[in-house]
């Protein structure tokens, strides 16, 4: 299988407006979401998302794909965690009451904290590229297939309940879970060049 990056490939060509936008689709609900989670409230969590693409489309041209010297998500991580300390070291110059203060207490508090940060990362990547993927190819697959991959592969139940439960055969839950998984990699290679794993259920959610 091709597993060139070949969105991020695309997207240097500065005229490939259809490809930069598939990139924006993709990766600004990813770098909102981050803000966020860093204490950014919606607005400025949107404008830095804003700030993030436009230093990628002013590097994506000199960016050399390569695996073994780093990934694009972990370029992606550092251009946004610079974004996001910029935002915080300008926000520490605005004078008291400004409304900056509490957000600005809340990161120092977890300034420490890279390797937490860069885990929450890693997740809420994995996360938004499955969910991107999903949609893409979820219309090709009859709702009871789809069901059986969700259940088994994401959520974890034992395949041989969900087949009872939506009538079908085990067998064909395992198939489900296969063909799909395959797919779903194969549309997540073609945009970022890795597979970055499906993304396991989050504790206390259904």
């Amino acid at each position: 299988m091709d597993t060139r990056p070949t969105l991020l490939i695309k997207i240097r060509d500065a005229g490939d407006a259809r490809s930069w936008g598939e990139f924006v689709e993709i990766y600004t609900p990813l770098l909102y979401r981050y803000f966020r989670a860093r204490g950014l409230d919606d607005a400025d969590a949107a404008d830095l998302g804003q700030e993030v693409m436009r230093s990628v489309a002013r590097a994506i041209a000199d960016f050399d794909y390569d695996p073994a010297k780093g990934t694009f998500r972990a370029w992606l991580y550092t251009v946004a965690r610079n974004k996001l300390n910029s935002f915080f070291r300008k926000s520490a110059r605005q004078p008291k009451g400004s409304g900056r203060t509490t957000v600005l207490n809340a990161v120092n508090a977890i300034a420490d904290e890279d390797a937490d940060l860069e885990a929450h990362w890693e997740l809420e990547h994995r996360r938004r590229m499955f969910e991107w993927a999903a949609e893409q190819i979820r219309s090709n697959y009859e709702p009871h297939t789809w069901q059986a991959f969700e259940r088994v592969a994401l959520k974890q139940e034992d395949a041989a309940a969900v087949a009872a439960d939506l009538g079908i055969k085990v067998g064909a839950v395992y198939v489900a879970k296969s063909r799909i998984t395959a797919k779903l990699r194969e549309t997540i290679e073609g945009v970022a060049g890795e597979w970055p794993e499906l993304p396991q259920p989050v504790p206390g959610k259904a």
